[in-house]
């Protein structure tokens, strides 16, 4: 009789997220992901977005995108008023609205 491997239940490659920085460049947008364990995911937005509501529409659909893909969370994000023209800076909550803890759940 062949047995099959176990496979282990594995973590998220990176924690969930909570909150996300969003700078213009001369080469593009790039974000910094701040999560729940104190992590950082840090990338870029498509070449292709040039006005500033479609990098953060993008940038929100990412980090609901990824928090729905990695740890089976629905949130929302809400972005500060702007303090300089190139940064933003947005907050992930749950999307129920509840005020518990984001991120507690694991896989």
């Amino acid at each position: 009789m062949v047995r099959r491997k176990r496979e282990k239940d594995k973590r998220p490659p990176f924690g969930m997220p909570k909150g996300i920085v969003l700078l213009a460049t001369p080469d593009g947008w790039r974000h910094s992901v701040l999560t729940v364990e104190d992590g950082m995911l840090c990338g870029r937005l498509s070449d292709e977005l040039l006005d500033p509501e479609a990098a953060l529409a993008a940038a929100t659909t990412m980090l609901k995108e990824l928090a729905r893909d990695f740890h089976d969370s629905a949130v929302e994000v809400t972005w500060d008023p702007r303090q300089e023209p190139w940064t933003w800076t947005g907050h992930v909550v749950p999307a129920d609205g509840s005020s518990s803890p984001i991120g507690s759940r694991l896989r």
